[in-house]
């Protein structure tokens, strides 16, 4: 690291280099970090006799467990959690340290069970993708509600009479089209600029379980669904899906996502329930009931074939979270992929399927929550729920159904971390010397109009 700091120093790479190194070798170190907890006020559940208390949890984002939970893209200082007993919570994330003392954050806001918010467990939350002042969330039972994050009150709400499994809004588009996975085989889309609900895709023959919108191209998503079917759709148009991927197609035989596809192309050969797009929108990355993940070349269609093992474990009727990484923050194809494993979160090279960081989640396989009626105990298996990124060069969040919210940071030892904290600070300091030197610039050419100047 001392090489990287010295060749930056003497010119020898650029910014953006030395803060891609430092954000890929930090990505490259995550481990958990114990002292970080959350706290929304939960008792803990009472004891089972003969229980082992050594490395058992002593503080839930959720008791019930947490579905979802969400972190907002720009500043990454806000993040939502979405409970089993349909809870909402909202946490400041700017209270984490990397020193390793003991924190235990307490939320800043709470959205509760009452007349107007959801009777059952939250399916999805996710954060306005233009700026955090309000949120959208889904529910088991059949709505889509959006909050104001200031106030935590409802503004809308959406009856689509099914289970939401989950929902996506595009992070470029202006069209405000929410599309809605839920039991029904059709894709609903509900426009947030109309408040009409009755648009929808039609395609899919079981539950719709997984959605993503592209980042590049405004009108164009993907879905899966439990006929092991990845549909790309282009909402403008009336024709149905655009093309269907297809896991015999390792070519391309399609010619672009335009051209049609085989009427029986299967992407899985199970449900397809975690769809994500790289950040640059070449790539779609898919995983399913079958205990796969697979890669396609978002242009052509084609399955790029690569292997990611034979130990993934995939077959809960929900939405599997898959976390890629930042294409500008690693190598030309060397982006990696955050996968739930169960016990446990898997790091693998995008494109080659090599694991390179296993993170297990301490503690006994099995976890004693809260029942989400609110009265009562259950047990369940210990197995991460969402995931979300916490910012460049700091890691992750992972939400569990143990109920515990875990930070996944930069650990190998102090040095590692003073680096990453280092970079990131020689990052915001370049930010703010390019803002000087143009309000200087600004500044030369606003004297410049003010003055009459004569040439003579």
């Amino acid at each position: 690291m001392n090489r990287l700091f010295f060749e930056r120093e003497s010119a020898s790479i650029g910014q953006g280099s030395f803060a891609r190194a430092v954000a890929s070798r930090a990505l490259h170190s995550l481990q958990l970090w114990p002292h970080v907890k959350f706290d929304g006020g939960d008792a803990a559940p009472a004891p089972i006799e003969g229980e082992r208390t050594a490395g058992k949890e002593s503080a839930w984002a959720c008791q019930a467990g947490v579905n979802s939970l969400a972190v907002d893209r720009f500043e990454h200082k806000l993040m939502l959690t979405g409970g089993a007993d349909s809870t909402i919570k909202l946490w400041d994330l700017e209270q984490i340290t990397p020193q390793k003392k003991d924190q235990t954050l307490k939320t800043i806001g709470e959205v509760k069970r009452g007349p107007s918010t959801h009777q059952f467990g939250i399916t999805h939350v996710s954060f306005y993708p233009f700026e955090p002042t309000a949120f959208l969330s889904s529910s088991y039972d059949h709505t889509l509600k959006i909050y104001s994050t200031a106030t935590l009150q409802p503004s809308a709400s959406f009856t689509l009479d099914s289970i939401i499994y989950t929902h996506a809004l595009s992070p470029i588009a202006s069209h405000l089209l929410v599309a809605c996975c839920t039991q029904h085989p059709l894709v609903r889309l509900v426009d947030l600029h109309s408040g009409a609900s009755t648009h929808s895709l039609a395609g899919h023959t079981g539950a719709v379980l997984a959605a993503s919108w592209s980042p590049t191209n405004e009108h164009i998503l993907a879905t899966g669904g439990t006929d092991g079917t990845l549909r790309i759709w282009d909402v403008r148009k009336a024709s149905g899906t655009l093309r269907l991927l297809d896991l015999e197609d390792s070519i391309g035989l399609g010619d672009g996502l335009d051209r049609p596809s085989r009427a029986a192309a299967k992407a899985h050969g199970a449900a397809v329930n975690g769809i994500e797009w790289t950040d640059d929108g070449q790539y779609i990355v898919s995983a399913g009931h079958d205990a796969a993940v697979r890669v396609w070349d978002a242009s052509s269609g084609a399955n790029t074939l690569a292997h990611f093992g034979p130990t993934l474990r995939n077959s809960k009727l929900e939405t599997k979270p898959l976390l890629l990484s930042p294409v500008e923050h690693t190598r030309p194809k060397g982006g990696l992929l955050v996968y739930p494993n169960e016990g446990e979160v898997v790091m693998f090279e995008l494109h080659e399927g090599r694991a390179v960081n296993r993170l297990r989640l301490p503690g006994p396989s099995v976890a004693v929550v809260r029942a989400r009626t609110g009265t009562g105990e259950r047990s369940v298996g210990r197995r991460v729920t969402s995931l979300a990124w916490r910012g460049v060069g700091e890691g992750f969040v992972s939400g569990g159904s143990d109920g515990v919210v875990r930070v996944w940071g930069p650990g190998v030892g102090e040095e590692m971390v003073d680096e990453v904290v280092e970079g990131d600070r020689d990052r915001r300091e370049e930010v703010g010397r390019e803002k000087r030197k143009r309000e200087v610039l600004d500044d030369v050419f606003k004297d410049l109009t003010r003055t009459k100047i004569t040439f003579g």
